[in-house]
């Protein structure tokens, strides 16, 4: 068994699927590859997301420790997200995910224009 947040799990592939439940949290974490980013940054990159979703979306991925909100005492308040070094992990996992896009769309679809997810994958090590 693993207890992650108070939470029992039997598989740890279940970890994942609980943490990365929808269709927004990986996108935003995509878009942090690139390096630390503030909320209109985000909400400009991450397609079709409202600004309560990311909202709530980034208070989760927080929660879970995957990125860090840093608050900056300025008038107006400067708040910049980023990547914690778990959630920085999953570079070669999402670089994977990336690539086996491209080769789907290259079996079973057709490359159109308006790419718009083309992050810095640029390996840090």
């Amino acid at each position: 068994m693993y207890l992650v947040n108070d939470k029992e799990y039997k598989c740890s592939v279940a970890i994942a699927q609980d943490i990365f439940n929808d269709k927004w949290k990986l996108g935003i974490i995509w878009h942090l590859l690139d390096g630390e980013k503030r909320y209109k940054d985000l909400f400009e990159e991450v397609c079709d997301i409202t600004q309560k979703t990311l909202t709530v979306k980034l208070r989760d991925l927080e929660e879970k420790k995957l990125i860090k909100r840093v608050v900056f005492p300025e008038i107006p308040p400067k708040v910049v997200y980023s990547l914690t070094p778990i959630g920085e992990k999953l570079r070669p996992v999402l670089k994977e995910m990336f690539d086996w896009g491209i080769e789907y769309v290259k079996e079973c679809g057709e490359f159109t224009n308006g790419a718009v997810c083309e992050a810095k994958l640029a390996d840090k090590q």
